[in-house]
């Protein structure tokens, strides 16, 4: 059966009305909803609308502050550390990046850490706040512990996603957004709700074994790193992911490595706590504080074009920039539609009734 499809600003006032349900601001919840359904806009439907109920869950065991008072609490001209205050990441994440720019504005770059948070949706969306500004952004998070390192049973690490966004002159935005794993959690996800096998290398069973359970973790299993075992470069995903926790939590004085809070609300909280909530880590870096902007923008242009013209292996179409893919969806989407799978569906259909919000 297709999926049915939702036109976006339909989605986009209902996720609003149900984070002002619970407890949001008006201001808020409109940013959370944009932030969330952005997700499903470039195609990125693991951390859209389907997870709307898991924050919601969140709130409920009292693990989300609907009304953080979010704060610096350290900083000098080109850097900050941020509190959340426990607020929704949705939410908070934009406030950090906001700063980053602001300081890039004068200092020439702005680097924000943050400790305090929760699960901050796609990193894109942060990351690209900055392109509007002739900036480059950066946007990173850690994330609930899901991924053994190369050669461990053990989950000790998140999916901890990297984004890069960087301006163009008359060419798109290169948009890489993309987590340290060979595939993120949402994508299992989406598999579990497709009854579908995951591809070999996403996943481990518990003894470290080889898995096409898209159910794996829920026994004991693990995500594996970018790359899936030493012999194609796990060790290289396990770097990427380790770099993330270090710059998002060690430095901000949030939880990381198996301390990070997990997203789903019934999973018990780690019993130690070494800092507060989850981390993020946001950059802003201005383009003129290293050559004239029109002429960066001009060289990438060059750049992305020549990449367009490379010679293709045959049957396959062209050569894409980091962010093509996510771009079209975007435009498709907002002509088109969001499709939702069922199991999406009455999720929203059942927050729509508990909350007596028309869908």
């Amino acid at each position: 059966m297709a999926e049915k499809l939702y036109p976006y600003l339909q989605l986009l006032h209902f996720t609003k009305t149900v984070f002002e349900k619970i407890g949001c601001t008006a201001s808020d919840a409109e940013l959370a909803a944009k932030v969330l359904l952005s997700a499903d806009l470039r195609g990125i439907d693991s951390h859209g609308v389907a997870r709307l109920s898991g924050y919601v869950r969140l709130w409920e065991v009292n693990r989300v502050n609907a009304k953080p008072n979010i704060r610096i609490i350290h900083e000098s001209p080109s850097t900050a550390v941020i509190d959340g205050d426990g607020g929704l990441g949705l939410v908070v994440a934009p406030f950090a990046m906001q700063v980053a720019i602001d300081k890039a504005k004068t200092a020439g770059t702005g680097w924000v850490s943050v400790q305090n948070s929760n699960h901050f949706g796609i990193a894109g969306y942060h990351a690209m706040m900055a392109l509007q500004h002739d900036m480059i952004g950066w946007a990173m998070t850690n994330a609930s512990p899901l991924v053994a390192p190369t050669f461990s049973v053990e989950r000790l690490l998140g999916t901890n996603p990297i984004c890069v966004a960087v301006p163009a002159g008359q060419e798109p935005a290169f948009v890489a957004d993309l987590a340290t794993t060979t595939a993120a959690n949402g994508k299992l996800e989406i598999l579990q709700r497709k009854n579908q096998e995951a591809p070999s290398g996403w996943v481990q069973d518990k003894m470290g074994g080889p898995s096409v359970n898209p159910h794996e973790l829920k026994s004991g299993g693990a995500l594996l790193p970018l790359g899936g075992d030493r012999e194609h470069g796990s060790h290289k995903g396990y770097a990427l992911g380790a770099i993330v926790d270090i710059f998002s939590a060690v430095l901000s004085g949030a939880n990381y490595g198996p301390w990070v809070p997990p997203f789903p609300a019934y999973v018990p909280m780690p019993e130690e706590q070494p800092g507060k909530g989850i981390g993020h880590f946001f950059g802003a870096m201005r383009i003129d504080a290293f050559r004239p902007a029109d002429d960066f923008k001009f060289n990438m242009d060059k750049w992305i074009t020549r990449f367009r013209a490379a010679k293709t292996i045959e049957g396959q179409e062209r050569v894409l920039i980091p962010g093509d893919p996510e771009r079209e969806m975007e435009e498709r989407r907002i002509r088109s539609g969001i499709p939702l799978l069922k199991v999406v569906e009455d999720d929203i259909e059942f927050l729509a009734e508990k909350f007596g919000v028309a869908l």
